[in-house]
């Protein structure tokens, strides 16, 4: 049987390219986002059949539209079917399938490929061969990219779709950026840390997780709507438009200047950037002392330099996490709705309206995490929750 499901080609990449003339400006990503049709795999043993309830858009489908950092499609074959979140019920299951039946609600993960110790080489529907993500109506998959969805945490469907890819990055980076600056600074020498993250779903999350924990919190944003959701949540709030976004050497120092002010001259402990672009020489004047820079993306390019001296007098960490393990995507679900509170946009888009959605998150103009419902009918489990 196939599917209605989204794909991106490396001609139409090439194509839209060849319209715009190289002006990154004009690019219309929904030129390149297709609405296809997929021929699902038979359902193994181990497998289920899945119908999609919800999903949000993830930045990595930018990326590939883009074919800004690699050209995914054309080094996948020359089309990729992306989607690497979803919530969905499950319809079909395979005869050795002992985790789930049929009327779970459940997420995905995008953990495509580990290493020894669990974290991933390859992300599903992106750099894993022959992986089919969940853009799409119906999805064939494996018993072991599911967890349980909490239903009864608190969140709406829309709330709980923000969550399957962007939560256990956050939960991995605020484990790691908290715990490698412990190993350089005690509690008995700092309680309560200064922690920042700049703009964007993961950084939202991971500064929750530092609230939760005690710690003061700042979210950089030149989203009013974001920053006002993270205010009532007791994360104060930077606008980056009053520093020109960074542009220059001069907004970087004035940046840097507000920070000292704002935590009695000691800077951020944690800072939670893409370690590329205009951020990360903010981030980087912010910090503290023997502060962390976590960061598990490259949204704007690939590389990044800094005077490494000056660093190491002032003893700052970098460090490059991805996605957490298959044990952390589910142990944070425990979280969702007690800690995780996403902001969502305020338009849920039509399954139809997906190109239209990427568009405006690549324009930047969404005021919350972008969710697309598919499903027109829903479960009675979710009835409460939409």
């Amino acid at each position: 049987m196939n599917t209605p499901a989204y794909s991106i080609s490396a001609s139409d990449i090439a194509a839209e390219w060849e319209r715009v003339g190289d002006d990154t400006g004009s690019f219309d990503a929904s030129r390149v986002l297709k609405l296809d049709r997929l021929e699902l795999q038979p359902i193994g043993p181990r497998d289920v059949r899945m119908r999609l309830l919800a999903f949000s858009l993830e930045h990595n489908l930018d990326h590939a539209v883009l074919a800004d950092t690699i050209n995914i499609a054309e080094l996948r074959g020359g089309k990729i079917y992306p989607g690497n979140s979803a919530v969905g019920e499950i319809v079909e299951v395979g005869s050795e399938v002992t985790r789930f039946q049929p009327g779970d609600v459940v997420l995905t993960h995008c953990l495509g490929e580990a290493d020894d110790y669990g974290y991933p080489l390859r992300i599903w529907a992106y750099d894993k061969a022959d992986s089919v993500g969940w853009y799409s109506e119906e999805a064939v998959l494996g018993e072991w990219q599911l967890i349980p969805a909490p239903l009864d945490c608190g969140l709406s469907l829309w709330e709980i779709a923000a969550l399957p890819l962007r939560a256990p990055t956050a939960y991995l980076l605020w484990r790691r950026g908290h715990d490698i600056f412990r190993v350089k600074v005690g509690r008995e020498k700092r309680a309560q840390l200064n922690v920042m993250g700049f703009g964007g779903g993961v950084s939202e999350l991971f500064l929750m997780l530092a609230r939760h924990e005690g710690h003061r919190a700042f979210l950089c944003s030149g989203s009013p709507e974001r920053r006002a959701a993270l205010e009532k949540l007791g994360i104060e709030s930077i606008d980056q438009k009053e520093f020109n976004r960074f542009a220059s050497p001069g907004d970087v120092k004035a940046f840097s200047a507000e920070v000292k002010k704002r935590t009695d001259g000691a800077g951020m402990h944690v800072v939670c950037d893409m370690l590329r672009g205009p951020v990360f020489p903010a981030g980087i004047a912010a910090m503290a002392r023997a502060g962390v820079n976590v960061s598990a993306g490259w949204q704007l390019a690939k590389s990044v330099t800094y005077d490494s001296a000056a660093m190491s007098v002032k003893q700052l960490t970098i460090d490059h996490t991805h996605y957490d393990t298959i044990a952390g995507c589910e142990a944070c679900t425990e979280l969702y709705g007690s800690v995780f509170r996403p902001a969502v946009h305020k338009e849920v888009y039509a399954f139809a309206d997906l190109p239209r959605a990427l568009r405006e998150m690549h324009e930047n103009t969404q005021t919350g995490i972008p969710i697309v419902r598919v499903a027109e009918e829903m479960p009675s489990k979710v009835a409460s929750i939409l």
